[in-house]
């Protein structure tokens, strides 16, 4: 299994991780590269994804970017890990369900190595953590497959500004709010790229 591992210290623009994943998504239907795991934050954007609504935007200055991942409105920006992948389904029996599943496993997996429980929601896409019956999203799924070739893929939120939700509803969300993993545990989470990156490889193996 051959998988490129791409870290980014520097913010990396929306548009340009979008144009370098569908460059990878050509090249990889026509086996001239290879799969990619992409670690990388973006600067404060807004996206909305092919199922979202204008009454989603509470605030109407902020700009939205509207991309072509399955999903609603999101935020990222710093704090937030984003990881993209492209990867052959092609290669896993063309199942996408299994794939979201690997994505949420390897988060979560991710996530219990600091000690927090986090779970997954079929009616509610995205991992999320329960504080005391109150629950809260953690990190959110975004994918899109082409060419039985999957694309773009999800955010954990690590230490990121919470406020900036509150311009939008968030994945189209109205009774659950959001949260980050400083907010539930002040812990070193530094090295928290490199055991998601373990996961993933492990759970896309499997």
């Amino acid at each position: 299994m051959n998988i490129e591992i791409k870290k980014s210290k520097n913010p990396i623009k929306y548009e340009d991780a979008l144009k370098l994943m569908e460059a990878r998504l050509n090249e990889l239907n026509e086996k001239k590269n290879n799969e990619l795991i992409w670690i990388l934050q973006h600067e404060e954007i807004y996206t909305a994804g092919t199922s979202y609504s204008e009454d989603e935007i509470i605030d109407k200055t902020i700009k939205i970017i509207k991309t072509n991942r399955g999903g609603k409105i999101t935020y990222h920006g710093p704090g937030q890990l984003i990881c993209y992948l492209v990867i052959d389904l092609k290669k896993r029996n063309k199942d996408i369900r299994n794939f979201i599943s690997v994505i949420e496993k390897s988060i979560i997996d991710t996530i219990k190595f600091y000690k927090i429980d986090t779970f997954a929601d079929k009616k509610n896409i995205g991992i999320w953590f329960d504080k005391k019956n109150k629950i809260e999203k953690v990190a959110a799924i975004g994918v899109r497959v082409s060419k039985w070739i999957a694309y773009h893929g999800f955010s954990i939120n690590i230490d990121n500004d919470l406020s900036k939700y509150d311009s939008i509803i968030p994945c189209g969300i109205k009774d659950k709010s959001v949260t980050n993993l400083a907010n539930i545990k002040k812990q070193n989470y530094e090295n928290i790229s490199d055991k998601l990156i373990e996961n993933l490889i492990l759970n896309l193996k499997n």
